[in-house]
């Protein structure tokens, strides 16, 4: 029998914002719809070489912090991206950003690290400028949905 296949998190939450973002990614992934995917959460600053090897597909959320990915996403980057480069070329992952005037800039480091990394992108990245709305969460949970649903059997 198969292992299960593994969605894997990394966020880099500090903000109300990035909390209310995380929580409706969650609910998505975590549908009852969606069987037989197992779920893995992990802070960016916790996230480690292990976490991403054991995965078969990546979600990730950062904030904008002067223009870029956080700090924290950057490092998680820095500790996995050797170990990782060759194991996991061709896995799937999906992107979630907030920012409070522009998500361009943080959007471009994210895509050109997982370039590197030889991940698919699964869809255009998620970018919420300005309030986590409604509409803004309903987005999250559906991305968190259509990654974990991506790696459903058959």
């Amino acid at each position: 029998m198969a292992a299960m296949p593994t969605l894997l998190i990394v966020h880099h939450t500090p903000s109300p914002s990035m909390q209310a973002m995380l929580e409706a990614m969650l609910a998505g992934a975590r549908d009852e719809a969606i069987e037989g995917v197992e779920v893995v959460v992990r802070p960016a600053l916790a996230a480690s070489a292990v976490d991403v090897l054991a995965a078969d597909g990546y979600l990730l959320g950062t904030p904008v912090n002067i223009g870029y990915m956080s700090g924290a996403l950057k490092h998680f980057f820095d500790q996995i991206y050797y170990p990782c480069l060759d194991a996991t070329a061709g896995r799937p992952y999906a992107l979630y950003v907030h920012g409070n005037s522009d998500t361009t800039g943080a959007i471009r480091g994210v895509e050109t690290i997982a370039t590197g990394l030889k991940w698919k992108r699964l869809r255009e990245p998620l970018s919420i400028v300005g309030e986590v709305d409604a509409t803004a969460r309903e987005a999250c949970w559906e991305l968190g949905a259509m990654a974990a649903a991506g790696l459903m059997d058959g």
